[in-house]
Protein backbone atom coordinates (compact mmCIF):
# COMPACT_ATOMS: atom_id res chain seq x y z
CA UNK A 1 0.00 0.00 0.00
CA UNK A 2 1.46 3.13 -1.25
CA UNK A 3 1.52 5.89 1.85
CA UNK A 4 3.52 8.88 0.09
CA UNK A 5 1.56 11.78 0.16
CA UNK A 6 -0.65 13.29 -2.70
CA UNK A 7 0.61 16.23 -4.90
CA UNK A 8 -1.88 18.30 -6.74
CA UNK A 9 -1.22 19.02 -10.11
CA UNK A 10 -2.80 21.94 -12.07
CA UNK A 11 -2.67 21.78 -15.19
CA UNK A 12 -1.77 25.18 -17.28
CA UNK A 13 -1.66 26.52 -20.75
CA UNK A 14 1.58 27.86 -20.87
CA UNK A 15 1.82 29.75 -17.56
CA UNK A 16 3.15 27.08 -14.96
CA UNK A 17 6.19 28.83 -13.80
CA UNK A 18 4.59 31.56 -13.30
CA UNK A 19 2.04 30.01 -11.42
CA UNK A 20 3.92 28.47 -9.27
CA UNK A 21 5.99 31.09 -8.72
CA UNK A 22 3.06 33.15 -7.89
CA UNK A 23 1.81 31.07 -5.40
CA UNK A 24 5.21 30.33 -3.35
CA UNK A 25 5.29 34.11 -3.23
CA UNK A 26 2.26 34.13 -1.15
CA UNK A 27 3.17 31.70 1.46
CA UNK A 28 5.83 32.11 3.65
CA UNK A 29 6.64 28.27 3.29
CA UNK A 30 6.64 28.21 -0.21
CA UNK A 31 9.29 26.85 -2.46
CA UNK A 32 10.01 25.75 -6.15
CA UNK A 33 10.95 22.47 -6.56
CA UNK A 34 12.56 20.37 -10.04
CA UNK A 35 11.80 22.20 -13.35
CA UNK A 36 11.37 20.07 -16.17
CA UNK A 37 11.57 20.55 -19.57
CA UNK A 38 9.86 19.53 -23.06
CA UNK A 39 12.37 17.31 -25.31
CA UNK A 40 12.02 16.34 -28.78
CA UNK A 41 10.46 12.83 -27.60
CA UNK A 42 6.85 13.13 -28.12
CA UNK A 43 6.68 16.25 -30.03
CA UNK A 44 3.81 14.52 -32.20
CA UNK A 45 1.73 14.11 -29.07
CA UNK A 46 2.20 17.11 -27.31
CA UNK A 47 3.29 20.22 -29.60
CA UNK A 48 5.55 21.52 -27.95
CA UNK A 49 8.50 23.19 -28.63
CA UNK A 50 11.92 21.18 -26.88
CA UNK A 51 13.32 23.37 -24.02
CA UNK A 52 9.62 24.49 -22.99
CA UNK A 53 8.96 24.18 -19.35
CA UNK A 54 6.77 21.12 -19.06
CA UNK A 55 6.70 20.85 -15.50
CA UNK A 56 7.13 22.82 -12.08
CA UNK A 57 7.26 21.00 -8.92
CA UNK A 58 6.38 23.16 -5.58
CA UNK A 59 5.09 23.42 -2.03
CA UNK A 60 2.85 26.07 -0.03
CA UNK A 61 2.47 25.06 3.47
CA UNK A 62 3.29 21.42 3.52
CA UNK A 63 1.30 20.82 0.55
CA UNK A 64 2.93 19.22 -3.02
CA UNK A 65 2.26 20.61 -6.24
CA UNK A 66 2.96 20.10 -10.06
CA UNK A 67 2.20 22.76 -12.37
CA UNK A 68 2.27 21.94 -15.93
CA UNK A 69 2.39 23.13 -18.92
CA UNK A 70 -0.47 20.80 -21.15
CA UNK A 71 -1.54 23.90 -23.52
CA UNK A 72 -4.85 25.16 -23.79
CA UNK A 73 -7.02 21.84 -23.85
CA UNK A 74 -8.32 21.90 -20.41
CA UNK A 75 -9.81 25.07 -18.20
CA UNK A 76 -9.82 25.41 -14.65
CA UNK A 77 -13.67 25.49 -12.99
CA UNK A 78 -14.98 25.41 -9.51
CA UNK A 79 -15.58 21.72 -9.27
CA UNK A 80 -12.05 21.79 -7.87
CA UNK A 81 -10.64 24.37 -5.59
CA UNK A 82 -7.96 24.89 -2.93
CA UNK A 83 -9.07 25.95 0.73
CA UNK A 84 -7.03 28.21 2.83
CA UNK A 85 -8.50 27.40 6.62
CA UNK A 86 -7.06 30.86 8.52
CA UNK A 87 -7.09 31.89 11.97
CA UNK A 88 -7.60 35.54 12.07
CA UNK A 89 -9.03 38.33 9.71
CA UNK A 90 -5.58 39.66 8.99
CA UNK A 91 -4.83 36.38 7.37
CA UNK A 92 -8.21 36.14 5.22
CA UNK A 93 -8.09 39.75 4.31
CA UNK A 94 -3.90 39.12 3.31
CA UNK A 95 -4.61 35.76 0.98
CA UNK A 96 -8.05 37.59 -0.46
CA UNK A 97 -5.50 40.94 -1.19
CA UNK A 98 -2.71 38.51 -2.88
CA UNK A 99 -4.88 36.00 -4.61
CA UNK A 100 -6.98 38.17 -6.12
CA UNK A 101 -4.57 40.96 -7.16
CA UNK A 102 -3.13 40.69 -10.67
CA UNK A 103 -6.74 40.04 -13.00
CA UNK A 104 -7.76 37.62 -9.85
CA UNK A 105 -11.87 38.05 -9.20
CA UNK A 106 -14.06 38.14 -5.77
CA UNK A 107 -16.66 35.01 -6.10
CA UNK A 108 -18.82 34.57 -3.03
CA UNK A 109 -19.31 32.96 0.64
CA UNK A 110 -15.57 33.07 0.89
CA UNK A 111 -14.52 32.22 -2.90
CA UNK A 112 -12.23 33.57 -5.32
CA UNK A 113 -10.47 32.58 -8.34
CA UNK A 114 -6.81 34.19 -9.03
CA UNK A 115 -5.62 35.39 -12.09
CA UNK A 116 -4.60 32.00 -13.32
CA UNK A 117 -8.11 30.79 -13.03
CA UNK A 118 -7.86 28.93 -9.93
CA UNK A 119 -10.65 28.79 -7.06
CA UNK A 120 -10.10 28.98 -3.64
CA UNK A 121 -11.74 29.19 -0.62
CA UNK A 122 -10.57 31.34 2.35
CA UNK A 123 -12.77 30.15 5.09
CA UNK A 124 -11.88 31.38 8.89
CA UNK A 125 -11.26 28.22 11.10
CA UNK A 126 -14.38 29.10 13.41
CA UNK A 127 -16.93 29.06 10.39
CA UNK A 128 -16.49 25.05 10.64
CA UNK A 129 -17.44 25.52 14.40
CA UNK A 130 -19.96 27.53 13.79
CA UNK A 131 -22.21 25.45 11.41
CA UNK A 132 -21.11 22.19 12.92
CA UNK A 133 -22.58 23.62 16.28
CA UNK A 134 -25.64 21.25 18.39
CA UNK A 135 -26.87 24.95 18.63
CA UNK A 136 -28.99 24.85 14.88
CA UNK A 137 -30.37 28.25 15.59
CA UNK A 138 -26.97 29.95 16.01
CA UNK A 139 -25.61 27.34 12.98
CA UNK A 140 -28.17 28.39 10.43
CA UNK A 141 -27.64 32.89 12.04
CA UNK A 142 -24.16 31.79 10.81
CA UNK A 143 -25.05 30.57 8.04
CA UNK A 144 -27.32 32.97 6.24
CA UNK A 145 -24.69 35.66 7.09
CA UNK A 146 -22.69 33.72 5.20
CA UNK A 147 -24.34 33.82 2.17
CA UNK A 148 -24.20 37.99 2.13
CA UNK A 149 -20.16 37.84 1.93
CA UNK A 150 -17.67 37.35 -0.32
CA UNK A 151 -15.08 37.73 1.47
CA UNK A 152 -15.19 36.28 5.26
CA UNK A 153 -15.77 38.93 7.78
CA UNK A 154 -15.13 36.78 11.09
CA UNK A 155 -16.69 39.55 13.21
CA UNK A 156 -20.23 39.88 11.11
CA UNK A 157 -20.09 35.87 11.29
CA UNK A 158 -19.77 35.80 15.04
CA UNK A 159 -22.07 38.73 15.12
CA UNK A 160 -24.86 36.52 13.65
CA UNK A 161 -23.91 33.19 15.44
CA UNK A 162 -24.34 34.67 18.69
CA UNK A 163 -27.70 36.57 17.90
CA UNK A 164 -29.97 39.32 19.35
CA UNK A 165 -29.00 40.18 23.04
Amino acid sequence: MNSRPFTLCLWFDKEAEEAARFYTSIFKDGKIGKISYYGKEGFEFHQQPEGKVMTVDFEINGQKFQALNGGPIFQFNESISIVITCDTQMEIDTYWEKLTAQGGSEVQCGWLKDKFGVSWQIVPAAFHEMINSADKAKSSRAMQAMFTMKKFDINALNRAYQGPN
